[in-house]
Parts: C-alpha cells; structure tokens; sequence
C-alpha cells in the first residue's frame, strides 16, 4: 500500500508540475540470470532537454553460451518490456545487430553471443530540467542456450542524468556501441535482386571484399538454414547466393527479406550489414549448379509424414470404425448403382469431409498456439510445464487403450448413422463423422499429432494432420475404386480389441521417453532436484488411479449415482495428481541469482578447504534417500541460506551414495553413521565438523553456520 501511495504521489506531480522525480533506482548496474549477464546502458554520459539520445540493452554471454536473434526456429527472440518510465520519457524498439550463424547437432541457429549491446532510442521530454536524474526501468527475458537451454530473465534499470551541457560518449561503452555501429544492418546502396527457381532462391549482389565471407540471414523462415552457404561468382562481377527452400517453412514469398552480413564488409560500397527487403521473382537458376536439400532433412520429413499416414491407417482397425467400413463401401455402390464413376465419386468426397474435418482440427490446434508463434519450433520441449503435460495426456490415452477405461462409448452408434445419409453432401459429411468416431475411439493415435501441433511450425503441423487424414481415407478411397474386395476384409471380432491394446505399449514408450526428457529438466542446474523428479512419477501413479476410478465405475451401466461419484471422485483426485507433479523448482531463485555451486566430495578435500579458513557444508546424500530431498528443499530453498553462503564464500561438498561407494561408507563409519541423511559444517572456529540432526531447517543451518565463523 505504501508504494502504491507514493507511486500515485510521484505521478501526480510529475502530471501537474512538469517534475522529473527519479525513483528508486533498485536495479541499476548489471543484473545476471545464470549464463547471461544483463544491463542497461547509455551511449552518453548525461542528456539534454528534449533530445532523442541511444541507449542499449548489453547482453555478457559466459563463454560457450548464446542467446538467439530477432528471427529463430528453435528459440525466442530476446526482450526488453514492461518499462515503468518517468512521465514524457519515450523508448524505441530494440535494434537488432547481425547475428551469426550456430550449428548444433544438425540444427542451424542464428545467435548472439560473447558482449553485445542491443541499441534502442531514448527520447527525453522537453520539460526536463538540468539536474534531475531520470529514472528508467525493464524486464528483460532471453532464451540462453550452451548443450541445454534455459530461459531467463531479471529487471534492469538506469539513471539517466540531465543537463544543459554537451553530452560526451561515456568511455565505458564506447567501443561496445561502435561494434553495434559495425553490425547494425544498413539500406544498401547498391543493388539486390532475387528470384526464385523450383525450390531454390538466389540472391544477385556486388562483391564484397571477400566473396566467400557473405551470409544471409532469412526472416522469413522461407529457406533452410545451413551453416554453410553456396555463393558463386558470376562473370558480371556481382556474386550469387544460392539457397534451399524450407519445404517446411512459410511457403510462398512474393518478397524477400532478411540480412546479408559480410565478415570483409564491401569495398565499393558502405556497412558490414545489409538490409534486404527486395521483391521475390520467378526465374530461372541459369547456369549455376543446383544445390541438394540435406538428405537427412527430406529423410526425416519423409519419416514424419509416413508415421502420420500409418497413424492413420491404423485408426481404421480400431473397433468403432472397423465395422462401418465395408458397410459405408457397400453404401457407396448403392446410392451409385453400378456406375463406377459414380461410386468412385463418392469416395473422393468421402476423403474430402475426413480432410476438412482434419484441417478444422488442426486449424483449431494452431490457432491456440498462435499466441505463443514467437517461441519457434520445439522450444516448447525445453519447458517442463509442457512435457510433464504432454506426458500425462499420453498416460491416459495409453490406459484408455489398454482397456483401464473407455472414452466416447457411444461411438459405435455414431459409426453405424454414417450409413443413413445418401447423396454427395451425405459422403462428405460422412467422412465428417468418420472424423468424429475415429477420434474418441483411437485417441491415442492423434496424440503426437496434437503434440506436433503445439510443437512445429503451423505449415508442417498442417501437412502432418493432412498425412492423418490421409491415412484414414485411404481404404474407403481404395475399396470404392474395388468395391468387389470389401468380400475380403477380414471380419471384426475380438482381434480388434487385442490389437488396440497391443499398440498401447508404445505410447507408455513414448511417456518413457518424455519422463526421460524431464529427468534432465527437473535435474538441471536452474534450482529443480531429483525430488521433483520423484514427485512427477508419483503424479502419474494418481492420474492412473484417476483413470481407474473413472473406468471401474463411470462405466454407462453403472447407476447414475455412482457414475456421477465416480466422476467427482476420478476429477479430484486427477486434480490432486496434477497437483503433485506440476513442475515447479525445488529452489525458486530470485530474478538473477544463479545457483548455488556444490562441488563432489572426496576423502580429505573438506578438511583441506577447512585448513585454508573456509566454512564448509558437506551434504552426504542419495537419490533413493527422500528425507535428503525433503532436506536440501528446505535449507536450500532459503533466500537468506543462499544469501549467507555467498557472503561468507562457503564450500559446498555433496557425497553422492546414489550407488554404492566405498570412499562414503568408510567416511560415515567414522562418524559411527551408517545411514543417510548426514550433513556435517566445518568452520575457522572449530577444530572439528559440527554434526546436524536428521531433519534440517533454515534456521537450525544458519544457527551451525554462525557458530563455527565466530
């Protein structure tokens, strides 16, 4: 209340009087999230009256570390918002300075890295007055990526001093600006033209100085990106890039846009950095050699779409479609007699309703996520929150399978009405229908396609639901172009049942495999533990309980008192699954503050730091040991443990008995220990470790701690 008090008070004099009051300037200096290090910084060391002036968002990546461009596929773009500014005082867009280009494992990135600053323009309002110090204020966040990523973020705040006098560059920042300067894309002046030819297009420019030192970077997400270019000297004198459509991209361009860097700049012509924004003609590659798209990027769009066109056969052997599919073939040749055109006819416009409901279904899915279009494609994967849900919404698709419960038990009955329309409107939306049944009945089967939906780019999402419904189409379209082999379909029966639940071994794969990717995210080093871990295992054990509740007396022939117990009873306690499992850290870090660094034990290396006058905190622990877990949550969770232990330089020590170690046994026998948990502090007061109780808290830690620096 008292800041919001004072925040209306400042606000109200600046609005009546003009006066610039400078806030608490809470977050000047530089403020780091793990591997970034962020700042706001001035190009100048004061400002005038009036003057629009250029700050600049500076980025210290520790080495090996990257942050991504404006434009990315695996990323997103760092930002710089919620600005809390003194009354007149406007900010720009940040500038963005030519990337570089980053290959990881295959996978082309455009990034950031070592110190940069991101220029933006700053424009003081006129009514400020010689001596104010104006105050300024952001949240900035990044993605910063080494073998892992991490998503981060801090606020970052400046002083800006005003006065009268002429502003003089601040030597701090000089060359950083200057190497801005250097990379800031420019309007070239000299000509670019480009054209595209089948699934190339290639860029006409002048030289630069050296001509192998030119590269573009797309904004378009129109080409694929290579981490090597093909860049041809033509007999004008000009070069020419060559590069590869995306078949997985944005498609069609009537423009071309993007950046050309040149590590040489040009001789002819000013700047390291090129805007391109030129018109996208058709034409013809002329006499240059064609350049192959990867064969492991065809290969494996090829694998994607071939599993989803399977994916989708299978849907038609699940027992709420099978049925239907000689009955609705057989439909098919009476509403057309004996004309073969006809019957054919009515198959395409069979496929035509399974395709637009399939399109509606994906059109739908990447709607929701359009909000979220800048994270790119799979960085999704990278949040916990994501995989731990996409991992429960596989677990319960793969125990509906298996027959622990049934969804959409109705289907069958929707199914057999696909046989009560006649007409072409009647084939359409019969596949519509078809759509429908297939869905509740063999859910599972779309499941990654949702995830693909939430995870690619919308193109790709769109052909991947296309190959699905392909897929799905494919024997009604087949078996009316030969209705006569519908004598040969196998007839439906309890196979079907033992097929289903046989395929549901490889979505619990598949929730393995997400549970693996958690088990390096809940682990990592942004403050999640094994215990996190832990606690997502235990989520899915009460889910599956949920699952069973809903299945063993939801079912429709229970009564309606006990189906609908059944349901409030399977929805709490899904609830509380979730609950127990929802990602979250085990240490919540505060904006900035990287986590806390332990070193491995080893015998004599803790009485070797504590010779040297240091304070050491020896953790002897195990996965397998939750009262440990429950421990480090606790004590470490602390703001004010986490605090001290920097101020005071303390060791960090773990003893991991995880497997077994001879070195850990030994050590606790001489404490006539042989269990776990058991934490010691060694400290310049005492000649000996003080030994901690089984169960910690903040406060019992903190009390060790003080006693043996006194």
């Amino acid at each position: 209340m008292f800041l919001l008090t004072r925040w209306m008070i400042v606000t109200a004099l600046v609005g009546v009087f003009g006066i610039q009051v400078a806030q608490a300037a809470e977050n000047t200096g530089p403020a780091r999230d793990r591997y970034v290090e962020a700042e706001l910084v001035l190009e100048n060391t004061h400002v005038r009256p009036g003057e629009t002036v250029r700050a600049g968002l500076r980025l210290d990546h520790d080495e090996a570390w990257h942050t991504y461009w404006k434009v990315t596929t695996t990323g997103y773009a760092t930002s710089l918002d919620q600005w809390e500014l003194p009354h007149g005082v406007e900010v720009g867009d940040l500038q963005w300075i030519a990337p570089v280009p980053y290959n990881f494992e295959g996978y082309i990135e455009y990034i950031l890295e070592h110190e940069v600053v991101l220029p933006f323009e700053l424009t003081i309002p006129e009514s400020a007055e010689a001596g104010d110090v104006l105050y300024i204020e952001a949240r900035s966040e990044w993605l910063m990526c080494k073998t892992v990523c991490i998503p981060g973020r801090v606020r970052v705040g400046l002083e800006i001093p005003v006065s009268d006098e002429v502003p003089e560059a601040d030597e701090r920042w000089i060359e950083l600006f200057a190497e801005a300067d250097k990379w800031m894309p420019v309007e070239p002046e000299a000509e670019i033209s480009a054209w595209r030819s089948g699934d190339q297009v290639h860029i006409a420019l002048p030289a630069p100085s050296e001509a192998d030192s030119v590269y573009f970077f797309d904004e378009q997400v129109l080409i694929v990106p290579e981490m090597t270019q093909t860049v041809n000297l033509r007999d004008d004198g000009r070069v020419e890039i060559v590069l590869n459509v995306d078949p997985a991209g944005s498609g069609s361009a009537d423009r071309l846009l993007g950046v050309l860097r040149s590590e040489t700049g040009w001789s002819d012509y000013p700047g390291y950095a090129w805007i391109v924004d030129v018109p996208l003609e058709e034409g013809d590659a002329g006499d240059f050699e064609a350049i192959a798209l990867p064969t492991d990027t065809i290969g494996g769009l090829f694998m994607v779409f071939s599993l989803a066109f399977a994916g989708g056969l299978i849907l038609n052997l699940m027992p709420c479609v099978f049925p239907v599919l000689g009955i609705k073939i057989m439909g098919f040749v009476q509403q057309a007699g004996s004309e073969r055109g006809k019957i054919v006819a009515h198959g395409l416009v069979f496929t035509a309703g399974v395709m637009a409901s399939f399109w509606l279904l994906a059109g739908v899915l990447i709607a929701l996520r359009s909000g979220g279009q800048e994270l790119g494609w799979g960085f999704q994967l990278q949040s916990p929150l994501f995989v731990y849900g996409l991992a429960v919404f596989l677990l319960l698709f793969a125990l509906n399978m298996s027959g622990l419960f049934e969804i959409g038990q109705s289907a069958v009955g929707v199914g057999s009405n696909l046989t009560a329309k006649s007409g072409f409107s009647g084939s359409f939306f019969s596949g519509v229908l078809a759509t429908v049944v297939a869905t509740p009945c063999a859910a599972p089967f779309l499941a990654p396609a949702l995830g693909a939906a939430l995870a690619l780019p919308p193109i790709t999402s769109l052909l991947v639901f296309t190959a699905i419904a392909a897929g799905l189409a494919f024997p009604y379209l087949f078996l009316s172009i030969f209705p006569q082999l519908v004598q040969v379909l196998p007839k439906p029966g309890v196979w079907m049942e033992s097929f289903k639940q046989f395929m549901s071994f490889l979505l619990y794969a598949t929730v393995g495999y997400l549970v693996w990717i958690l088990a390096g995210q809940l682990t990592d080093s942004g403050g999640y533990d094994a215990f996190s871990l832990l606690l997502v295992f235990f989520s899915m054990v009460v889910i599956a309980m949920a699952a069973w509740i809903y299945g063993r007396w939801g079912a429709f022939h229970r009564p309606k008192r006990a189906r609908m117990t059944a349901y409030a009873v399977a929805g709490l306690t899904f609830l509380m699954g979730l609950g127990i499992g929802y990602p979250r850290p085990a240490i919540n870090l505060d904006p900035g503050e990287t986590p806390l660094a332990w070193k491995e034990w080893a015998p004599g290396k803790a009485e070797e730091l504590h010779a040297d006058g240091r304070i050491v905190y020896v953790d002897f622990t195990a996965r397998w040991c939750v009262t440990c877990q429950t421990n480090k949550a606790a004590v470490f969770g602390s703001s004010e443990v986490r605090r001290w232990i920097r101020d005071n330089d303390v060791a960090l020590l773990i003893a991991d008995w995880t497997n077994q170690d001879p070195r850990i046994t030994e050590a606790l026998a001489a404490y006539n220990r042989s269990a776990i948990p058991f934490n010691l502090v060694y400290g310049p007061a005492v000649d000996e470790p003080e030994v901690l109780p089984e169960l910690l808290t903040p406060g019992i830690v903190m009390e060790r701690f003080r006693r043996v620096s006194e």
